[in-house]
Protein backbone atom coordinates (compact mmCIF):
# COMPACT_ATOMS: atom_id res chain seq x y z
CA UNK A 1 0.00 0.00 0.00
CA UNK A 2 0.98 3.50 -0.53
CA UNK A 3 1.65 6.06 1.95
CA UNK A 4 -1.18 8.43 2.14
CA UNK A 5 1.69 11.55 2.48
CA UNK A 6 3.17 10.44 -0.54
CA UNK A 7 -0.10 11.85 -2.78
CA UNK A 8 -1.23 14.94 -4.02
CA UNK A 9 -4.09 16.47 -2.71
CA UNK A 10 -5.56 15.93 -6.07
CA UNK A 11 -5.33 12.26 -6.41
CA UNK A 12 -6.47 11.95 -2.69
CA UNK A 13 -9.68 13.89 -3.79
CA UNK A 14 -10.38 11.91 -6.74
CA UNK A 15 -10.22 8.72 -4.06
CA UNK A 16 -12.54 10.40 -1.98
CA UNK A 17 -15.12 10.87 -4.65
CA UNK A 18 -15.07 7.46 -6.16
CA UNK A 19 -15.63 6.07 -2.35
CA UNK A 20 -18.46 8.45 -2.39
CA UNK A 21 -16.93 11.04 0.09
CA UNK A 22 -17.56 14.53 -0.18
CA UNK A 23 -14.51 17.05 -1.37
CA UNK A 24 -13.93 19.08 2.24
CA UNK A 25 -13.37 15.51 3.73
CA UNK A 26 -9.48 16.29 1.78
CA UNK A 27 -8.96 19.52 3.71
CA UNK A 28 -9.67 17.35 6.89
CA UNK A 29 -7.81 14.55 6.24
CA UNK A 30 -4.65 16.95 5.18
CA UNK A 31 -4.57 19.26 8.44
CA UNK A 32 -4.02 15.85 10.23
CA UNK A 33 -0.93 14.79 8.08
CA UNK A 34 0.55 18.22 7.90
CA UNK A 35 -0.43 20.60 10.80
CA UNK A 36 -0.96 17.89 13.22
CA UNK A 37 0.96 15.53 12.02
CA UNK A 38 -0.57 11.89 12.84
CA UNK A 39 0.59 9.23 12.40
CA UNK A 40 -2.37 6.70 12.10
CA UNK A 41 -5.83 7.39 10.73
CA UNK A 42 -7.21 6.41 14.23
CA UNK A 43 -5.74 10.02 15.27
CA UNK A 44 -7.98 11.17 12.63
CA UNK A 45 -11.41 11.87 15.13
CA UNK A 46 -13.56 14.16 13.03
CA UNK A 47 -13.44 11.66 10.33
CA UNK A 48 -16.60 8.71 10.27
CA UNK A 49 -15.62 5.37 11.41
CA UNK A 50 -16.32 4.28 8.23
CA UNK A 51 -13.78 6.27 6.18
CA UNK A 52 -11.10 5.84 8.50
CA UNK A 53 -11.17 2.40 8.11
CA UNK A 54 -11.87 2.74 4.19
CA UNK A 55 -8.45 5.03 4.39
CA UNK A 56 -6.67 2.28 6.80
CA UNK A 57 -7.67 -0.45 3.88
CA UNK A 58 -6.25 1.46 0.86
CA UNK A 59 -3.22 3.35 2.34
CA UNK A 60 -0.26 3.16 5.15
CA UNK A 61 2.32 5.63 6.95
CA UNK A 62 5.57 5.17 6.51
CA UNK A 63 6.55 6.14 10.20
CA UNK A 64 9.44 7.31 11.75
CA UNK A 65 10.29 6.54 15.26
CA UNK A 66 12.42 8.31 17.59
CA UNK A 67 15.09 5.43 18.46
CA UNK A 68 17.12 7.19 21.04
CA UNK A 69 17.65 10.50 23.22
CA UNK A 70 20.50 11.50 24.80
CA UNK A 71 20.60 14.80 26.36
CA UNK A 72 23.59 16.99 27.05
CA UNK A 73 24.33 19.25 29.65
CA UNK A 74 23.70 22.42 28.20
CA UNK A 75 20.36 21.19 27.31
CA UNK A 76 21.09 20.33 23.82
CA UNK A 77 18.85 16.63 22.39
CA UNK A 78 19.98 14.50 19.85
CA UNK A 79 18.15 12.55 18.34
CA UNK A 80 18.57 8.68 16.39
CA UNK A 81 15.43 8.45 14.22
CA UNK A 82 14.99 4.71 12.37
CA UNK A 83 12.67 5.27 9.32
CA UNK A 84 10.59 3.17 8.01
CA UNK A 85 12.94 0.69 6.11
CA UNK A 86 15.31 0.27 9.15
CA UNK A 87 17.68 3.40 7.85
CA UNK A 88 18.64 6.07 10.63
CA UNK A 89 19.66 9.80 10.81
CA UNK A 90 20.02 11.88 13.49
CA UNK A 91 18.55 15.20 14.36
CA UNK A 92 19.52 17.60 17.17
CA UNK A 93 17.08 20.26 19.48
CA UNK A 94 19.16 23.30 20.14
CA UNK A 95 17.28 25.27 23.04
CA UNK A 96 18.79 28.80 23.83
CA UNK A 97 16.20 31.16 26.14
CA UNK A 98 12.78 31.02 24.55
CA UNK A 99 14.63 30.11 20.81
CA UNK A 100 14.50 26.16 20.47
CA UNK A 101 16.26 25.64 16.64
CA UNK A 102 16.16 21.88 15.49
CA UNK A 103 18.93 21.21 13.07
CA UNK A 104 17.41 18.22 10.58
CA UNK A 105 18.75 16.05 8.15
CA UNK A 106 17.99 15.69 4.74
CA UNK A 107 19.91 12.26 3.45
CA UNK A 108 21.02 8.88 5.45
CA UNK A 109 24.41 9.53 5.23
CA UNK A 110 26.53 11.63 2.83
CA UNK A 111 28.58 10.83 -0.27
CA UNK A 112 30.82 13.89 0.02
CA UNK A 113 33.29 13.01 2.00
CA UNK A 114 34.66 16.48 3.66
CA UNK A 115 37.83 15.42 5.70
CA UNK A 116 36.66 16.88 8.77
CA UNK A 117 32.97 15.90 9.13
CA UNK A 118 31.63 12.36 10.73
CA UNK A 119 29.40 12.21 8.61
CA UNK A 120 30.82 11.73 5.71
CA UNK A 121 32.35 8.53 7.02
CA UNK A 122 28.91 6.70 6.74
CA UNK A 123 29.05 6.94 3.16
CA UNK A 124 25.56 8.00 0.98
CA UNK A 125 22.73 5.58 1.44
CA UNK A 126 19.88 7.39 0.22
CA UNK A 127 17.89 10.70 0.02
CA UNK A 128 15.05 11.63 2.84
CA UNK A 129 11.41 11.80 1.32
CA UNK A 130 9.93 14.77 2.43
CA UNK A 131 7.73 12.79 4.80
CA UNK A 132 10.86 11.70 6.32
CA UNK A 133 12.16 15.32 6.45
CA UNK A 134 8.65 16.67 8.66
CA UNK A 135 8.61 13.26 10.71
CA UNK A 136 11.86 14.97 12.30
CA UNK A 137 10.35 18.34 12.42
CA UNK A 138 7.03 17.16 13.97
CA UNK A 139 8.71 15.07 16.20
CA UNK A 140 11.41 17.01 17.37
CA UNK A 141 8.62 19.94 18.22
CA UNK A 142 6.48 17.50 20.25
CA UNK A 143 9.89 16.97 22.09
CA UNK A 144 10.75 20.60 22.51
CA UNK A 145 7.33 21.66 24.15
CA UNK A 146 7.50 18.39 26.32
CA UNK A 147 11.65 18.93 27.19
CA UNK A 148 11.87 23.29 27.00
CA UNK A 149 8.54 24.26 27.31
CA UNK A 150 8.60 25.87 23.95
CA UNK A 151 8.08 24.87 20.29
CA UNK A 152 10.67 25.12 17.58
CA UNK A 153 11.32 28.76 16.53
CA UNK A 154 13.88 28.26 13.91
CA UNK A 155 15.20 25.00 11.82
CA UNK A 156 18.73 24.53 10.24
CA UNK A 157 18.64 22.15 6.98
CA UNK A 158 22.35 21.24 8.99
CA UNK A 159 21.99 17.66 9.69
CA UNK A 160 23.02 14.49 7.55
CA UNK A 161 23.57 14.94 4.08
CA UNK A 162 23.66 17.74 1.26
CA UNK A 163 20.63 19.34 0.84
CA UNK A 164 20.95 20.53 -2.58
CA UNK A 165 21.41 16.93 -3.54
CA UNK A 166 17.56 16.26 -2.32
CA UNK A 167 16.47 19.76 -3.87
CA UNK A 168 12.94 18.20 -4.66
CA UNK A 169 11.93 16.65 -1.24
CA UNK A 170 13.91 19.35 0.53
CA UNK A 171 11.74 22.10 -1.02
CA UNK A 172 8.82 20.24 -0.53
CA UNK A 173 9.50 19.78 3.06
CA UNK A 174 9.85 23.62 3.50
CA UNK A 175 6.63 24.36 1.71
CA UNK A 176 5.08 21.54 3.90
CA UNK A 177 6.62 22.80 7.40
CA UNK A 178 6.06 27.47 6.13
CA UNK A 179 1.91 26.08 4.84
CA UNK A 180 -0.59 28.44 6.55
CA UNK A 181 -2.46 24.87 6.58
CA UNK A 182 0.49 23.68 8.26
CA UNK A 183 2.96 24.66 11.13
CA UNK A 184 3.25 27.73 9.44
CA UNK A 185 6.86 28.47 10.35
CA UNK A 186 8.25 31.71 8.64
CA UNK A 187 10.22 31.03 6.02
CA UNK A 188 13.06 33.49 7.93
CA UNK A 189 13.16 31.34 10.20
CA UNK A 190 14.09 28.36 8.10
CA UNK A 191 18.12 27.90 7.30
CA UNK A 192 19.24 25.90 4.10
CA UNK A 193 23.18 24.91 4.84
CA UNK A 194 25.33 23.98 1.67
CA UNK A 195 28.96 22.98 0.98
CA UNK A 196 28.59 24.83 -2.40
CA UNK A 197 26.36 22.91 -5.30
CA UNK A 198 27.14 25.95 -7.67
CA UNK A 199 23.59 24.88 -9.99
CA UNK A 200 21.05 24.36 -6.88
CA UNK A 201 21.90 27.64 -5.34
CA UNK A 202 21.27 28.96 -8.97
CA UNK A 203 18.10 27.12 -8.92
CA UNK A 204 17.23 28.10 -5.49
CA UNK A 205 17.78 32.07 -7.22
CA UNK A 206 15.32 31.21 -9.90
CA UNK A 207 12.69 29.16 -7.79
CA UNK A 208 12.75 32.45 -5.52
CA UNK A 209 13.72 30.82 -2.21
CA UNK A 210 12.57 32.50 0.91
CA UNK A 211 14.46 31.06 3.72
CA UNK A 212 18.08 32.04 4.69
CA UNK A 213 20.99 30.46 2.51
CA UNK A 214 24.20 29.54 4.35
CA UNK A 215 27.44 28.85 2.47
CA UNK A 216 29.58 26.12 4.76
CA UNK A 217 33.13 27.36 3.02
CA UNK A 218 35.71 26.42 5.71
CA UNK A 219 38.79 27.76 3.36
CA UNK A 220 38.80 30.12 1.04
CA UNK A 221 42.35 28.61 -0.24
CA UNK A 222 40.46 26.71 -3.79
CA UNK A 223 43.67 24.05 -3.33
CA UNK A 224 43.65 23.57 0.37
CA UNK A 225 39.68 23.47 0.31
CA UNK A 226 39.38 21.02 -2.93
CA UNK A 227 41.76 18.23 -0.88
CA UNK A 228 39.80 18.24 2.25
CA UNK A 229 36.13 18.82 0.69
CA UNK A 230 36.41 17.29 -2.60
CA UNK A 231 33.12 18.96 -3.55
CA UNK A 232 35.16 21.69 -4.64
CA UNK A 233 36.69 20.52 -7.62
CA UNK A 234 33.04 20.38 -9.36
CA UNK A 235 32.14 23.40 -8.00
CA UNK A 236 34.95 25.81 -8.37
CA UNK A 237 35.56 29.20 -6.29
CA UNK A 238 34.43 30.99 -9.90
CA UNK A 239 31.04 28.60 -10.38
CA UNK A 240 30.09 29.21 -6.47
CA UNK A 241 30.67 32.77 -6.77
CA UNK A 242 28.68 33.25 -9.56
CA UNK A 243 25.76 31.29 -8.13
CA UNK A 244 26.04 33.56 -4.66
CA UNK A 245 26.22 36.29 -6.78
CA UNK A 246 22.96 35.30 -8.76
CA UNK A 247 21.01 34.43 -5.30
CA UNK A 248 21.85 37.74 -4.49
CA UNK A 249 20.72 39.56 -7.47
CA UNK A 250 17.25 37.63 -7.23
CA UNK A 251 16.25 37.36 -4.11
CA UNK A 252 18.05 40.57 -2.44
CA UNK A 253 18.90 37.79 0.40
CA UNK A 254 23.18 38.27 2.60
CA UNK A 255 24.80 35.12 2.30
CA UNK A 256 25.76 33.40 5.33
CA UNK A 257 29.19 31.78 5.55
CA UNK A 258 29.77 29.34 7.90
CA UNK A 259 34.02 28.87 8.54
CA UNK A 260 34.94 25.87 10.85
CA UNK A 261 38.18 26.71 12.81
CA UNK A 262 40.89 24.38 12.41
CA UNK A 263 44.41 24.77 14.13
CA UNK A 264 47.16 25.12 11.48
CA UNK A 265 44.85 24.57 8.50
CA UNK A 266 42.82 27.70 8.00
CA UNK A 267 42.69 30.13 11.10
CA UNK A 268 45.65 32.72 9.86
CA UNK A 269 45.98 36.34 9.01
CA UNK A 270 46.10 35.55 5.41
CA UNK A 271 43.24 32.94 5.56
CA UNK A 272 40.85 35.74 6.86
CA UNK A 273 42.46 37.77 4.12
CA UNK A 274 41.27 35.20 1.20
CA UNK A 275 37.81 34.84 2.84
CA UNK A 276 37.62 38.36 2.53
CA UNK A 277 38.40 38.42 -0.59
CA UNK A 278 36.08 35.64 -2.31
CA UNK A 279 33.40 37.47 -0.25
CA UNK A 280 33.73 40.63 -2.24
CA UNK A 281 30.75 40.24 -4.65
CA UNK A 282 27.89 39.97 -2.81
CA UNK A 283 27.08 40.55 1.33
CA UNK A 284 27.39 38.65 3.61
CA UNK A 285 27.84 37.72 7.22
CA UNK A 286 30.47 35.13 8.38
CA UNK A 287 29.90 32.65 11.30
CA UNK A 288 33.46 31.65 12.40
CA UNK A 289 32.62 27.89 14.42
CA UNK A 290 34.31 26.47 17.05
CA UNK A 291 35.63 22.91 15.81
CA UNK A 292 34.00 19.73 17.30
CA UNK A 293 36.19 16.68 17.63
CA UNK A 294 36.04 13.32 15.69
CA UNK A 295 38.22 10.96 14.75
CA UNK A 296 39.24 12.90 12.18
CA UNK A 297 42.87 14.55 13.46
CA UNK A 298 42.06 18.18 13.03
CA UNK A 299 42.04 20.59 16.68
CA UNK A 300 40.45 23.49 16.91
CA UNK A 301 41.88 26.96 16.89
CA UNK A 302 43.49 27.97 19.80
CA UNK A 303 41.51 31.20 20.96
CA UNK A 304 44.64 33.75 19.87
CA UNK A 305 44.54 33.21 16.39
CA UNK A 306 40.21 33.03 16.00
CA UNK A 307 40.85 36.44 17.56
CA UNK A 308 43.47 37.34 15.13
CA UNK A 309 41.14 36.49 12.88
CA UNK A 310 38.07 38.04 13.54
CA UNK A 311 39.99 41.36 14.03
CA UNK A 312 41.15 40.87 10.06
CA UNK A 313 37.67 40.53 9.34
CA UNK A 314 36.43 43.55 11.00
CA UNK A 315 38.86 46.36 10.19
CA UNK A 316 37.39 45.41 6.31
CA UNK A 317 34.18 45.71 7.49
CA UNK A 318 32.68 42.38 7.60
CA UNK A 319 30.06 41.22 9.66
CA UNK A 320 31.44 38.84 12.01
CA UNK A 321 29.89 35.96 14.72
CA UNK A 322 31.70 33.64 16.46
CA UNK A 323 29.38 30.28 16.46
CA UNK A 324 30.78 28.60 20.07
CA UNK A 325 29.12 24.87 20.03
CA UNK A 326 26.31 22.87 21.83
CA UNK A 327 26.11 19.23 23.19
CA UNK A 328 29.46 18.13 22.24
CA UNK A 329 29.47 15.57 25.07
CA UNK A 330 26.49 13.62 23.09
CA UNK A 331 28.28 14.11 19.68
CA UNK A 332 25.59 16.54 18.80
CA UNK A 333 27.63 19.52 17.41
CA UNK A 334 28.34 20.53 13.77
CA UNK A 335 30.53 17.73 12.21
CA UNK A 336 29.58 15.07 14.58
CA UNK A 337 26.64 13.46 13.44
CA UNK A 338 27.34 9.46 12.83
CA UNK A 339 24.98 7.80 14.97
CA UNK A 340 26.35 7.24 17.92
CA UNK A 341 25.59 8.45 21.76
CA UNK A 342 24.52 6.65 25.19
CA UNK A 343 20.66 6.45 25.47
CA UNK A 344 19.09 8.52 28.41
CA UNK A 345 15.80 8.93 27.91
Amino acid sequence: MEDIRHITAEQLTEFLLQNGEKKFRTAQIEEWLWKRGALTFGEMTNLSVALRQLLEQHFTFQRTAIERRVQSSDGTAKYLFTLHDGCQVEGVLIPSGQRVTACISSQVGCALKCAFCATGTLGFTRNLHFSEIFDQYMLMNREAEQLYGHAISNIVYMGMGEPLLNYENVMESVRLITAPAGPGLSPSRITLSTVGIAEGIRRLADDGFKPEVALSLHCADELKRSLRMPVTRSNNFAMLQDALRYLHEKTGKRITIEYLMLKGWNDSVEDARKLFRFCMPFPVKINLIEYNATDSGYEKSPEENVQRFVAFLESKNMVVNIRHSRGQDIDAACGQLAKKGETRL
